[in-house]
């Protein structure tokens, strides 16, 4: 699971919240056997991927099915360093699970890294649609960015 914003106090922001019980969501119906929670320190602590377990562990993942990679800062980085996980994890498949308009640069990223991958959405109730335009127009340049720059690689 990709990361997002932790707000002060260790709050997860709405966008890790909804990302976090997508993920519970498909390890319940079987559909993943662990979740590995990517994501750093951002302006606040703890790192994403912390919240990202403490918020699976709540909802009753055990905690011999989370794992967390806890340097990256971005999309590229959050895949290149869990790549190594995930190998140890003997991850066939990955789902990554990130917002819609999120998922192709994520999923470029990833097959160029060599991961079997697909993507889960989690649901845009709760979301702002003025806030979600704005993720939306800033994903059409960073795509293409990824893209040209051969990000992956």
């Amino acid at each position: 699971m990709l990361g997002a914003a932790v707000w002060a106090g260790g709050m997860p922001s709405p966008t890790l919240r909804r990302r976090a019980e997508r993920a519970v969501a498909l390890w319940r119906a079987g559909e993943v056997g662990a979740i590995l929670g990517c994501g750093g320190v951002g302006v606040h602590g703890p790192s994403e991927a912390a919240v990202i377990c403490r918020l699976a562990r709540e909802a009753g993942v055990p905690e011999a099915a989370l794992f967390r990679e806890e340097r990256s800062t971005t999309t590229e980085e959050n895949l290149r360093f869990a790549r190594p996980l995930l190998e140890a994890m003997g991850a066939g498949e990955v789902v990554i699970v990130s917002e819609a308009y999120h998922l192709p640069r994520a999923l470029l990223v990833a097959r160029r890294l060599g991961l079997r991958a697909r993507g889960a959405a989690p649901g845009v109730g709760g979301t702002r649609a003025r806030a979600q335009a704005r993720a939306v127009l800033r994903e059409i340049p960073a795509f293409l960015w990824y893209w040209l720059r051969g990000a992956g690689r």
